[in-house]
């Protein structure tokens, strides 16, 4: 197999490009980077589009992964080790890189009678925030990640590292127009809860056992006025302490596994 070394190869150009929000919405395309990413990758999803590792990585005959990607047959390209790290976003690659393509989740796809949990995300601007909700959302099997199109790019590098795998887990839909998906998940049943400074109730004091979709807002300016006014619920989270607000993910990570932890308890109740 040949060995690319120059920065002028389509492929290396592609994948460059690929750093960059535009490129990834033109082509459709995203990577992943890390043995154990793409070694989830290889478990759950059906959308590589092709394997790039280091010429180092290749010939570490320790890698069984390499025996993997040859007997599924996925198109594998090896690049010099200096190039290699050109690609990479992290400051000490292991050498391995995935490319895949996005993804396309709808509604109708989703939603069932089996759906009784959704996160909606407002205007989440931190990577890390966003990755670490996905992360979240999947853990506590939520149904769904809606994501309204203010938010960060999901497909960030940034953003992929912190979902650690979750983002092959969960859907991720994104609304173009919120308050229209709102308002059809509604029809269908869904009460939205929203932590929000003008929340009555402590969230643990609310019912979140049925169909609940978990409003979480922008990180400096919380829930828009547009959102927050066509929600069912807006509660509160009391901090007894000093500190004015919580992080996102925190917040998020609250509400969500209060809904875990009362439906849990639904079902020993039922027991």
């Amino acid at each position: 197999m040949d060995i690319i070394s120059s920065e002028q190869n389509p492929l290396i150009k592609e994948i460059k490009n690929l750093k960059r929000k535009k490129y990834r919405e033109e082509l459709k395309k995203f990577y992943i980077e890390g043995l154990r990413f793409v070694e989830e990758a290889l478990d759950v999803s059906n959308n590589i589009d092709r394997i790039i590792v280091s010429e180092q990585f290749y010939s570490n005959r320790d890698n069984t992964i390499m025996d993997r990607i040859k007997q599924m047959r996925l198109q594998t390209a090896i690049v010099k080790d200096k190039l290699f790290k050109e690609l990479a976003d992290t400051e000490n690659p292991q050498g391995i890189l995935a490319v895949l393509k996005m993804p396309s989740y709808s509604m109708n796809d989703v939603f069932d009678e089996s759906c009784d949990m959704l996160v909606v995300l407002d205007s989440i601007q931190d990577p890390g925030n966003m990755g670490t909700i996905i992360r979240t959302a999947d853990a506590a099997g939520a149904g769904a990640v809606i994501i309204s199109k203010g938010c960060v790019d999901v497909y960030n590098p940034k953003v992929m590292r912190s979902t650690m795998g979750s983002v092959f887990h969960i859907p991720l839909i994104f609304a173009d127009d919120l308050v229209s998906t709102i308002n059809t998940l509604k029809s269908k049943g869904y009460i939205f809860m929203a932590a929000h400074l003008k929340g009555t109730k402590n969230y643990f004091d609310m019912d979140m056992t049925g169909k609940i979709a978990i409003i979480i807002g922008n990180e400096a300016n919380g829930i828009s006025d547009e959102i927050s006014s066509i929600s069912d619920k807006l509660v509160k989270i009391p901090m007894p302490g000093k500190a004015e607000s919580l992080n996102a993910s925190i917040a998020a990570s609250i509400l969500i596994y209060e809904s875990v932890r009362q439906r849990m308890l639904n079902k020993i109740d039922k027991c």
